[in-house]
């Protein structure tokens, strides 16, 4: 390894937050908020799309456009989570917005299921893409002692562009509106709109110092940390000065066999403790949330122009629940906080599965139970996020992010939509909570592990918590 005494990664972590700030949370963080929004329209629109006058889709069609999605988002994480490593992350979270804009302008003119699945398929490498790209970054732009409430807010916006998505379809299926026939179509023209915007925004976020310093890039990395120092001057004055310290510096990309060395052997309990992290919020999502609109209509005859409204609750618990208990990560400590959301969650699935399976509730009742459990459920899962883009070294760190969300999304993920469609099917209720109990048991899981093994990753800089000598 080579080494080299510099104090960009000191500078950037002892930066008081500022507008600059800000504006990088924004551009970036949008990645989960098209995330939402496209997950959401599916969820809301996919009993529509089961109507005869718009694709005819039956319900496993509907949760096999959810798979594939996912499955594309797995495969672009895979791919894109590399090319970052190796060409920058700048240039690979615009690459990837562009992707997911052009496939999403594609799926507002899908005729059939075929074309549907090749679409959202498409439409999740870009997603898939921008996880390894966005989480990287932003971890290696924010400072240590606020690292864990903001990577968590910004995960949780995935539910801002989950109460968009639900708002556009409640409007634009609505008859007055356009209706069912033609809504659908508009809602997905809209998401490109949007992403078209952030285009515009995301032109302005440098390139980390960090991944510049990584590949030798010195005199780079420091122009851009004195043009950051010098807009955060402006807001807050003379800034402290900081010691340099001796970090892995033009060392570049590892071959993929050192990657396997790291994670299979040195960090063998890190790995085993985020892939259960990873399986178990991807299954828990993508098995309720992709097939939501479907428990409404069969089991409750919610219409289907109507599903939206029971979605901004449950939205609402998502958004809330990173944001409160986010700061806890920080001041009580990553294991503490894993430990604990991961075991409520699992808790609440069960208790919420075993009143559905009894039929003690309305649509109203779940929508209420489900927006409680996914208060905590949510910052469980963007604390797998978290935690996979910490504890692992910055010169892999985008691959390893996206080997993990792979890995996790593509059993947990892609197998969910599937099932529950199937599940759904049957018309049963003992069915159906049987995949509610699947999910609780990797929830109950991941919480255990996280008790015995999580990292104490809180206010430490990220080249002391994922330092390869470290071990």
């Amino acid at each position: 390894m080579i080494t080299a005494a510099s104090d960009i990664p000191s500078r950037l972590d002892r930066l008081p937050w500022s507008g600059w700030h800000w504006r990088v949370v924004i551009a970036l963080g949008v990645a989960w908020v098209l995330d939402g929004l496209e997950v959401t329209l599916i969820g809301s629109i996919g009993s529509v799309l089961e109507r005869q006058d718009t694709l005819g889709l039956t319900a496993t069609q509907v949760g096999w456009t959810g798979s594939l999605y996912i499955g594309g988002a797995v495969i672009g994480a895979l791919v894109f989570g590399r090319m970052t490593d190796k060409l920058g992350r700048k240039k690979l979270f615009m690459i990837t917005l562009a992707v997911y804009m052009l496939a999403t302008l594609a799926t507002a003119f899908s005729t059939g299921f075929v074309f549907l699945a090749v679409c959202r398929f498409v439409t999740g490498l870009g997603i898939g893409g921008e996880y390894a790209a966005i989480n990287s970054a932003i971890d290696e732009l924010i400072p240590a002692r606020v690292r864990g409430r903001v990577n968590l807010a910004i995960n949780a916006s995935f539910w801002i562009g989950a109460a968009l998505g639900a708002a556009l379809s409640l409007v634009l299926l609505d008859p007055r509106v356009l209706g069912p026939v033609l809504g659908w179509r508009a809602c997905f023209v809209l998401g490109t709109v949007m992403a078209a915007a952030i285009v515009l925004v995301r032109r302005h976020v440098p390139e980390s110092p960090r991944w510049l310093l990584m590949h030798g890039r010195v005199a780079q990395a420091d122009r851009i940390i004195e043009q950051i120092e010098a807009q955060v001057r402006q807001q807050h004055g003379a800034l402290e000065p900081v010691q340099p310290r001796t970090h892995a510096s033009g060392r570049g990309t590892p071959p993929l066999r050192e990657v396997a060395v790291v994670l299979l052997r040195r960090y063998r309990t890190r790995s085993l403790l985020v892939l259960a992290m990873m399986v178990a919020q991807a299954f828990v999502y993508n098995a309720i949330f992709f097939t939501y609109s479907l428990v409404l209509t069969r089991f409750y005859q919610v219409p289907d122009n109507r599903v939206a409204l029971y979605i901004f609750p449950f939205a609402v618990g998502n958004v809330l629940g990173p944001m409160l208990l986010g700061p806890l990560f920080d001041s009580m400590g990553r294991r503490k906080m894993i430990a604990l959301t991961y075991t409520l969650t699992g808790i609440g699935l069960a208790l919420t599965g075993g009143a559905f399976m009894a039929d003690w509730l309305s649509a109203v009742t779940l929508a209420l139970c489900w927006t409680v459990v996914f208060f905590v459920a949510s910052t469980a899962a963007s604390s797998a996020y978290l935690t996979v883009s910490e504890v692992f070294p910055l010169e892999m760190r985008a691959l390893a992010i996206s080997i993990f969300y792979a890995v996790g999304t593509g059993t947990g993920g892609f197998i969910a939509p599937v099932l529950f469609g199937r599940l759904i099917e049957s018309g049963s209720r003992g069915a159906v909570a049987i995949g509610y109990a699947i999910g609780a048991a990797l929830a109950l899981l991941a919480g255990w592990l996280a008790h015995r093994h999580a990292v104490h990753a809180e206010r430490k800089a990220l080249e002391d918590v994922a330092d390869l000598s470290n071990g």
